[in-house]
């Protein structure tokens, strides 16, 4: 048993790749699964690295242990299935981090979704310290230390690092993921590496914005559209200022969605792809409104409205109107308000949004009984309830509408 134990100890405190250094004692409650405590039959009682025959051998059996581990956590055994898992982990150690981070990642990304809090801060802890490990050297040491494995510091390798980022993010840990990525792209702008650099700076801006990292996020994509306008490639161009005007709006940024916006359709002009303009200069109206600038808003609007009444867009053409109406409303131009909303009638009917309708009949019936016009107040009513009545929506409350007005006209 005593040669065994310190074969376990020599591997523990002297080679990295083949085990995890000492490290302070822990109380109870930060017991990691992932350390070596104790002997396990499939090392071999020898101190010294394995040999190739030993590695193939180990590969073997933890590919059973994970195997054995999937089938009990498909059963229903969560805690034997983590139990394997994590002797799996302490010894895919023993081959070497190109086969320990997938591995890490992939249990860490079913402890993640299973909500196991033990597992997961320990598998997250381990992928830091390998991140740790991986350093920059100087020139003259990287080849000395691409052929020494039992190094304390590992050499930069991108498959290494590529892989060390899809793990964080296997774990949850975008800030670990786009630190190591930062990495991967240093390396590739040092080889210039352009297709690789916008690959990589493409996760990045990704990884930022599914986070909801907005400031970042537009950092990276205005990178990647500098990239794309330089080279000319005008499909890019649009899918980055697309991503940035989503960006932009999220972030509330609305002096800068307005310069992507204001870019994006005279784009879409100069290519013909008048169909995207009403979508666009609705979102435009909207970010003008959002910054004060009322009178811009509208003309936006009615280009809008415009536009997609040409195109037969009348859904589009519907929205425009409701936007010019409320504008109308708040500036307490009510015949212009009244007059718009006729239209909407007609363009919600095209659109066959007969819902809309309804609602439209409501808001012109209200409009009306507010200035004391109870007979178009009236009209407007029933031609709600005769719609309601045909969809069986609202018809008790335009019936109420219509008995209050009686009576009031009654008294």
């Amino acid at each position: 048993m005593l040669p065994l134990l310190a074969c376990i100890l020599w591997l523990c405190s002297s080679v990295p790749s083949l085990a995890q250094s000492r490290k302070p004692e822990l109380p109870q409650e930060f017991y990691n699964p992932l350390e070596i405590t104790t002997p396990d039959p499939l090392l071999p009682q020898l101190i010294r690295p394995l040999s190739t025959p030993e590695k193939l051998r180990l590969r073997a059996a933890l590919d059973k242990l994970n195997q054995q581990a999937t089938a009990s956590f498909a059963a229903g055994n969560t805690e034997k299935a983590f139990a394997i898992w994590s002797r799996e982990l302490r010894l895919r150690r023993f081959l070497g981090i190109t086969e320990e981070i997938p591995a890490l990642g992939r249990v860490g990304e079913i402890a993640w979704r299973e909500n196991r809090r033990l597992e997961l801060n320990a598998i997250t802890r381990r992928l830091q310290e390998i991140g740790q490990q991986i350093q920059v050297l100087p020139p003259d040491k990287k080849k000395k230390e691409d052929r020494q494995e039992s190094q304390v510091f590992i050499a930069p390798n991108l498959e290494v690092l590529n892989s060390l980022g899809i793990a964080f993010q296997q774990v949850r840990e975008p800030k670990s993921a786009i630190a190591v990525y930062e990495r991967i792209l240093a390396i590739h702008r040092q080889q210039k590496d352009a297709i690789a650099v916008e690959t990589t700076l493409r996760t990045i801006a990704e990884l930022h914005l599914s986070w909801f990292n907005y400031p970042p996020a537009a950092a990276a994509y205005e990178q990647l559209l500098q990239n794309a306008t330089q080279r000319g490639d005008r499909l890019e161009v649009i899918n980055y200022l697309q991503q940035l005007n989503y960006i932009y709006e999220q972030a509330r940024q609305y002096q800068q969605a307005l310069a992507v916006q204001k870019r994006l359709g005279a784009i879409y002009q100069e290519q013909q792809q008048n169909d995207l303009l009403p979508a666009l200069q609705l979102d435009i109206g909207a970010n003008y409104e959002a910054i004060g600038q009322l009178k811009q808003a509208f003309t936006t609007y009615q280009q809008a409205y415009t536009a997609a009444w040409e195109l037969q867009q009348y859904a589009q053409a519907s929205d425009a109107l409701r936007q010019m109406i409320r504008l109308y409303r708040s500036q307490q131009q009510i015949d212009a308000a009244l007059q718009t909303s006729q239209i909407l009638l007609e363009s919600d009917r095209l659109a066959a949004n007969f819902y809309g309708m309804i609602n439209t009949y409501d808001q012109i019936g209200q409009i009306n009984l507010a200035r004391g016009n109870y007979d178009r107040a009236l009209t407007a009513f029933q031609q709600g309830l005769e719609l309601a009545q045909q969809l069986k929506y609202q018809q008790d409350y335009f019936t109420q509408q219509i008995q209050q007005i009686n009576r009031q006209r009654t008294n």
